[in-house]
């Protein structure tokens, strides 16, 4: 999900062009025969990092909500098809098992699955509050919970969990999403550091908005929010094939904090160095969205 970008000067810091912290020591494999496994890879960022590790030579699973007999079309021919609804234990054991099966083990697990949402404070609902937390917190949670003691037995493996740059940048009326996505890069960064003695790679993907089929997803316990998201995943320039190429890129040199996109990288860097502009452009976001939606601004 892509966030507006913050208008500033180039930054010439080494390193965080695209790179906030350092590449894992561990190399590349040299293969490419990589088994992987991609939760909600139906669509989207999920299908379009499928279809790209399959390009590569890679052995795929997709997973997604549709039964595995009912095999969504859109799924590549050479891929596996399993389904897998994140929020189920029993499923998530399932995708263990079959990996096991056929496999006898697990390369690379990208937990990518999730839904967007939109909304002021007072408008979100327990509900939606729930929904967003079980599906795209928990299922990384799960995910990780259910493959690490593989990965960690290997002794090798690659874990990738979706984020958003909504988990390193905090617009307003985007609370709960930047609450689980947060989360997200938190749980990746720890996990960095447990797994890495085990020879385990983590990486964190923080793209800012971009065309999907997400925007189906968002809540409408606020409209106007819902509506205000979807007009900028709709005008964004760039595409899931398009952020799945500079994702692989990343992923081959192990980068652990993955910015796809010039925009992330802009408003990552801004509100690391610039933390004054950063509240400037966010106050004035805040601003906007009041009257647009006819609220009081009570400071100008």
């Amino acid at each position: 999900m892509r966030l507006p970008s913050i208008s500033l000067p180039d930054l010439p810091v080494p390193g965080l062009s695209r790179l906030p912290f350092a590449p894992s020591s561990h190399p590349s494999p040299e293969d490419t025969n990589r088994r992987v496994l991609v939760t909600g890879g139906a669509s989207g960022l999920g299908l379009a990092l499928a279809t790209a590790f399959l390009e590569r030579g890679d052995r795929v699973i997709v997973t997604d909500l549709a039964p595995t007999d009912e095999r969504p079309s859109t799924v590549p021919s050479d891929a596996r098809y399993l389904r897998l609804d994140v929020r189920s234990e029993d499923e998530w054991k399932a995708a263990r098992a079959e990996v096991e099966q056929i496999w006898g083990g697990l390369d690379v697990l990208v937990n990518n699955a999730g839904i967007a949402q939109g909304g002021r404070i007072e408008l979100l609902t327990e509900q939606d509050w729930q929904l967003i937390v079980d599906i795209n917190l928990l299922g990384v949670a799960r995910g990780c919970r259910t493959f690490v003691p593989m990965l960690k037995g290997q002794g090798r493996g690659h874990i990738v969990n979706t984020a958003s740059l909504a988990g390193l940048v905090h617009p307003p009326t985007m609370t709960s999403y930047t609450a689980v996505k947060a989360a997200v890069v938190a749980i990746s960064e720890s996990l960095r550091w447990e797994l890495e003695p085990f020879g385990v790679d983590v990486s964190v993907l923080c793209p800012s908005f971009f065309r999907t089929n997400l925007a189906s997803s968002l809540n409408v316990s606020d409209p106007a929010a819902s509506g205000f998201a979807s007009k900028l995943i709709e005008r964004s320039e760039r595409g899931a094939q398009d952020i799945a190429a500079e994702v692989m890129t990343a992923l081959d040199a192990k980068q652990f904090l993955v910015l796809p996109d010039p925009e992330a990288r802009r408003s990552y860097r801004g509100k690391r160095f610039l933390p004054a502009v950063y509240a400037r452009t966010m106050t004035g976001m805040g601003q906007k969205f009041a009257r647009a939606t006819g609220g009081v601004v009570g400071r100008e």
